[in-house]
């Protein structure tokens, strides 16, 4: 499968031929589902959290004894009946949302979300990306003239830049990855995907390598 590659004005200089072994495979609606939905529940954060009547200060004495006095037994002043007592069935921070998910699965996915991306002509491929300076304003004027033009894009690099990760990351709608950080929910959060010729190399050192 070959793909249009471009420079970085945006002019198409050529055609790239795409690894069958990451861009030819078919796609399995429900397994990348499962990923999904297992990296989902993985990023979840667990922040609301109640005290229960364990927990809550205060208590430990009797309120009044047992008989005697007319009123309805009580054992603590920290009963969740009790104004100021514990929460009964509040969410804890205990609670434990993670899934696990195999990683040849998770490579699986990868790679089926990838050939869903050239198949679908969302996956751009650049001659090369480099920036001499730190400018916002030129990965900006680069997607402008590519046909991700005001869509979403995710700039796949093929290691650590530091002048283009530091230039892209203030886009609304871009965000720099490195190969080794792609993940099936990355790629399905982004429309496009734009890299470099390097990247794809990287990828296929990675990824075929087993």
């Amino acid at each position: 499968m070959k793909v249009a590659t471009y420079d970085q004005e945006g002019k198409e200089v050529g055609q790239t031929l795409l690894p069958k072994e990451i861009f030819g495979l078919e796609v399995n609606q429900e397994l990348i589902h499962q990923v999904v939905v297992s990296q989902t529940a993985n990023r979840r954060q667990v922040s609301a959290h109640t005290k229960g009547r364990g927990q809550v200060s205060g208590g430990g004495k009797k309120p009044w004894r047992q008989k005697g006095t007319g009123r309805a037994r009580h054992g603590s002043t920290r009963s969740p009946i009790w104004r100021h007592g514990g929460i009964a069935f509040g969410p804890s921070r205990d609670r434990n949302f993670k899934k696990k998910i195999n990683r040849k699965m998770k490579r699986l996915a990868l790679l089926m979300v990838l050939s869903a991306k050239a198949k679908g002509n969302f996956l751009l491929v650049l001659e090369t990306l480099k920036l001499e300076k730190i400018k916002t304003k030129f990965i900006a004027q680069l997607l402008e003239k590519l046909p991700c033009k005001n869509e979403s894009a995710l700039i796949v690099l093929p290691g650590m830049d530091k002048n283009v990760i530091l230039a892209s990351r203030n886009l609304k709608n871009a965000k720099p990855s490195q190969v080794k950080d792609l993940n099936a929910l990355d790629l399905l959060t982004f429309k496009y995907l734009v890299m470099p010729k390097e990247s794809i190399k990287v990828l296929k050192e990675t990824m075929v390598k087993d």
